[in-house]
């Protein structure tokens, strides 16, 4: 039995690649922004960061993905889609999902920045604020660079574990890979550990070269203390 022609398994890692690309993107920059805001001088902006990590690290993803969708789109109205689209249903879902995978997965990216700019000495801060350079510059052209430098690893593991994650998307109807392999288990029973055999091979070809890359670029750009 050829499942590669009687199912789009491609088409599903796809959706799975274009997830974990888009989510990564919005929780480095939303996860900097945080970061910036744990270490700045405002006790406002600083509150606000420390709750919000507190609070979304330790919500489970499935809470937050049926919430962007029951929450936002059904009871808000928040579809991110237009309704005139013949595709509104499935786009809103997957931009929603993509939401709430970047409204969690920011708060790892925050602490993995705030480990790495631990890693800078605290003297260049203090001698670019004595040359008169505020927050912002400081933390952006020379506590930022050298900590993103300290944190390719973690980030990484980061990156993996979104990779991973985004199965949740599944439960509201993303057609990516677990939602596929949900409809193969059913539907081809007799071939289960084959089933499971491609998409947990899918999987591993998607995280380790993820793992391997990272891994190089850290021994290269590592900061020699």
């Amino acid at each position: 039995m050829d499942l590669f022609s009687k199912y789009d398994i491609l088409g599903a890692f796809w959706v799975t690649i274009q997830l974990t690309v888009y989510s990564a993107i919005g929780a480095l920059i939303w996860g900097t922004v945080l970061a910036a805001m744990r270490v700045g001088p405002v006790p406002v902006m600083r509150g606000f960061a420390t709750a919000y990590v507190n609070i979304f690290r330790n919500t489970p993803l499935t809470i937050l993905v049926l919430f962007a969708s029951l929450g936002l789109s059904s009871t808000l109205g928040i579809t991110l889609a237009s309704s005139t689209s013949t595709t509104s249903i499935a786009d809103s879902s997957f931009r929603l999902s993509v939401l709430a995978f970047t409204v969690y997965t920011a708060t790892f990216v925050c602490e993995a920045i705030r480990s790495g700019i631990n890693t800078v000495p605290v003297g260049q801060a203090e001698a670019a604020r004595a040359l008169g350079m505020g927050f912002t510059r400081v933390i952006g052209t020379i506590v930022l660079p050298q900590a993103f430098r300290a944190i390719i690893s973690p980030l990484a593991s980061v990156l993996i574990a979104l990779t991973k994650n985004t199965t949740v998307a599944s439960i509201i109807g993303v057609g990516e890979a677990a939602l596929l392999m949900s409809e193969m288990v059913e539907n081809e029973s007799d071939v289960l550990l084959l089933v499971f055999a491609i998409f947990a091979l899918g999987f591993v070809v998607l995280t380790l070269p993820t793992g391997l890359l990272f891994g190089r670029l850290a021994r290269r750009l590592e900061v020699k203390r």
